[in-house]
């Protein structure tokens, strides 16, 4: 069952980002398509374990995001939401397909999915779960891992997170102007 739900999560998110990239002609249906894909994403990240970044990608990606584009399409004229694409460039079409077989190639390499002789279950967990109230007197493992232990981390992304809303909102507000 853990497989078949895998490979439909995949194809879900390569069927959206190619019909997202190649397929429409209008800019309304690419955003639509894209919040899907970001909707498809948040998915894999919560079947994959990941609920924090899961939540972050469905309010962000599928809905913020979303919510953004279609704002600004709506105060673009209608002649600009049509979307004129070169063809790809011939190492692209070349290139990404093998890429991405190297990178599949590759993940054989990696551990199995949630096996406990992986290095990060054998040797960071444990150190998070034994020393975290010692080192950081917090008695909430999670909280100081984030805000501690991975501290820099935790920094730019929310540097990261803060600039682009502050670009939306200077885009947005010279638009209206």
């Amino acid at each position: 069952m853990t497989y078949f739900v895998n490979i439909t999560l995949l194809f879900l998110l390569v069927l959206t980002a190619a019909s997202a990239t190649f397929l429409v002609k209008e800019l309304i249906s690419s955003v639509i398509i894209l919040g899907s894909y970001s909707f498809f994403l948040a998915i894999v990240w919560a079947w994959l374990g990941a609920v924090d970044v899961a939540f972050v990608e469905a309010v962000i990606g599928a809905g913020l995001a979303t919510v953004l584009f279609l704002v600004t399409l709506f105060d673009t004229a209608p002649k600009d939401t049509r979307l004129r694409r070169p063809p790809p460039p011939l190492a692209g079409v070349i290139g990404l397909p093998l890429l991405g077989f190297l990178l599949l190639f590759v993940a054989n390499d990696l551990p199995p999915f949630g096996d406990p002789a992986s290095p990060a279950h054998v040797h960071i967990s444990p150190v998070y779960l034994q020393q975290s109230y010692a080192d950081t007197l917090t008695p909430n493992v999670v909280a100081s891992v984030l805000m501690d232990y991975r501290a820099f981390d935790t920094l730019i992304e929310t540097v990261v997170i803060f600039t682009a809303g502050i670009a939306c909102a200077l885009l947005l507000k010279e638009s209206g102007s």
